[in-house]
């Protein structure tokens, strides 16, 4: 839990990455300007150290469109060879570089907790063999994260590699919960506390899938913003939001049709459960974090983008996946508890 804990902490991070412009803070990767511990002044740094960084980012994506022509991902292949954006190489900014090493370490630190619960993991294997295999499946997907990271700077954020890059954090975050739940059941004995537990699980999974096609949708919201902020120079936020197109619209209306889903799903838990029970308390938080969520898209819109909220959205978008995830194994199990008693 700790581990999933640190896992939201370095998503709020990476947003504050995105909305501060630090993605390229440190252009290679792992270290930073060649270093463990990155420089505070340009001085310090060699005077062509923009060519030899970009070169060495040449290096690594030459190797990556190799890997995906391999694969037989010609089109997107080609799609980098073609970026021009890629050649841009930008300028030391100590600040910047000092967020982007921020967001390493918080990364590092998240290994460390998984390589430990990996760890921990193994005395429980008599006791349930899939917690050590889930485990270590999480080591290799963090590590695969890691190497997607590095394939982000070396493209100089790459848009679709950014989304590629939020989407495994939080398939990493659901193995990490459904670890922890399986780990929490071999000391608790699960009673039923739901009826319709199947109505209500189709209703959430429903919301679940279309909360992640949300999330990607905003992903790609923030590509255009991205590119809008490039155009303007980081000038004139409140115009931003003019100049955005169809996938805004569609990511603002869907926000409503989500609510409206979750909403039912609400009402029917409060029907059907006892109070005082995990999915009821849990299917509150749930609509607190909607309702922030749809607040802080709101403010980004009317308010041109506040920088500030733009994290917190990523931020609270991610905990809803994750909550809703919760309840899904809380569900499963209250499904299981029913068909077992019309069994007997």
């Amino acid at each position: 839990m700790i581990t999933v804990i640190a896992v939201y902490f370095l998503i709020l991070v990476g947003g504050i990455v995105r909305s501060s412009g630090s993605g390229m803070g440190c252009p290679d990767w792992p270290k930073c300007f060649g270093s463990w511990v990155p420089p505070t002044k340009e001085s310090q740094l060699p005077e062509n150290y923009q060519e030899i960084y970009l070169n060495k980012r040449l290096e690594k994506n030459d190797r990556f469109v190799k890997m995906l022509d391999a694969l037989g991902f010609h089109k997107k292949a080609e799609e980098i060879r073609r970026d021009k954006a890629i050649l841009i190489e930008g300028e030391f900014n100590a600040t910047k570089t000092w967020i982007e090493y921020l967001n390493r370490l918080t990364g590092a630190v998240i290994g460390l907790l998984v390589i430990a619960t990996c760890i921990a993991s193994w005395k429980l294997r008599k006791e349930d063999k899939a917690i050590p295999i889930l485990s270590f499946l999480n080591l290799v997907l963090v590590v695969f994260q890691g190497w997607i990271g590095s394939i982000v700077v070396s493209t100089n954020l790459l848009h679709w590699m950014i989304t590629v890059h939020m989407v495994l954090a939080l398939v990493i975050v659901c193995l990490l919960l459904y670890v922890h739940y399986r780990a929490y059941k071999l000391n608790h004995l699960i009673r039923k506390k739901t009826d319709k537990a199947s109505y209500l699980f189709w209703v959430l999974m429903l919301g679940f899938v279309l909360m992640v096609l949300q999330v990607v949708w905003g992903t790609q919201v923030r590509e255009q913003v991205d590119m809008i902020a490039m155009k303007f120079g980081n000038l004139f936020r409140s115009e931003w939001i003019e100049h955005l197109g169809i996938d805004f619209l569609i990511h603002r209306s869907f926000s409503l049709v989500l609510l409206g889903i979750h909403l039912l799903f609400i009402y029917k838990v409060y029907r059907n459960s006892l109070r005082g029970s995990g999915i009821l308390k849990w299917s509150q938080i749930l609509l607190a974090l909607i309702i922030v969520e749809i607040v802080t898209g709101a403010g980004m819109a009317y308010f041109g983008i506040p920088a500030f909220l733009q994290p917190v959205h990523l931020l609270v978008g991610s905990l809803i996946i994750g909550v809703q995830f919760v309840i899904i194994l809380q569900l499963i199990d209250q499904k299981r508890i029913v068909l077992n008693t019309s069994n007997s």
